[in-house]
C-alpha cells in the first residue's frame, strides 16, 4: 500500500486518484497514518465488526447524563 504524505496528497490528489491502486493509498502527517483513500468499488467486507470486543460502551448510550423535566 503506497503512503503520501498529506502536503503531497494535496498537492498532486487529482492525478493520485486517477492511478489509485486497489489497495489505496495512506495519507501520513509526521510519518504517522491519519487517514486512508480506497476505491469506491473496494470490498469493504473486512470492515464490519472489525472493532468487536475492542470498543466497551459504559452506562446509558442515550443519556447525557442530564435530569430534566420538560414541564419545568
Amino acid at each position: 500500500m503506497m503512503e503520501v504524505n498529506a502536503s503531497k496528497f494535496k498537492e498532486q490528489c487529482l492525478a493520485l486518484l486517477d492511478n489509485l491502486d486497489p489497495e489505496g493509498i495512506v495519507i501520513t502527517k509526521h510519518g504517522r497514518p491519519v487517514a486512508r483513500v480506497i476505491p469506491a468499488n473496494a470490498d469493504c467486507a473486512g470492515l464490519i465488526g472489525s472493532m468487536k470486543g475492542k470498543i466497551q460502551v459504559k452506562g446509558d448510550i442515550l443519556s447525557t447524563g442530564i435530569r430534566w423535566h420538560a414541564e419545568s
